[in-house]
This record gives structure tokens, C-alpha cells and sequence, in this order.
């Protein structure tokens, strides 16, 4: 896999909420940097070592 895009929004309950297009992936976090942080690691936890994702991009 070449590319994923993950869409942020706003919690209601405060934070950030950001899920994945076209995948089954789904975190959140407190802050923008957080939340950067916190999509790598649950790209990472989904695919294991099995796949290496070259870009990921974050879309507001």
C-alpha cells in the first residue's frame, strides 16, 4: 500500500478524532501533534510488518 488519508475531526467531548478511508482504522487524541503521533502507531498496529505504508496524510 503506497498511500493512506486519514480524515480529522473535531470530539465532541474535546480532542480530535481521525479514521482512515477505505480501511478499518480508527484513533484519537488530545492534540494535533498527539494524534500524529497516535495514527502512525495505529497504522502500525493494523498492518504489522506484513505491509509498509510510504505516505500517510492527515486532511482536516
Amino acid at each position: 500500500m503506497n498511500e493512506l488519508i486519514f480524515l480529522i475531526e473535531d470530539a465532541v467531548e474535546g480532542g480530535y478524532n481521525a479514521r482512515a478511508l477505505g480501511v478499518s482504522i480508527f484513533t484519537q487524541a488530545d492534540t494535533i501533534e498527539e494524534l500524529r503521533v497516535n495514527v502512525r502507531d495505529a497504522v502500525e498496529c493494523f498492518y504489522g510488518d506484513d505491509v509498509a505504508v510510504e505516505t500517510i496524510r492527515i486532511q482536516a
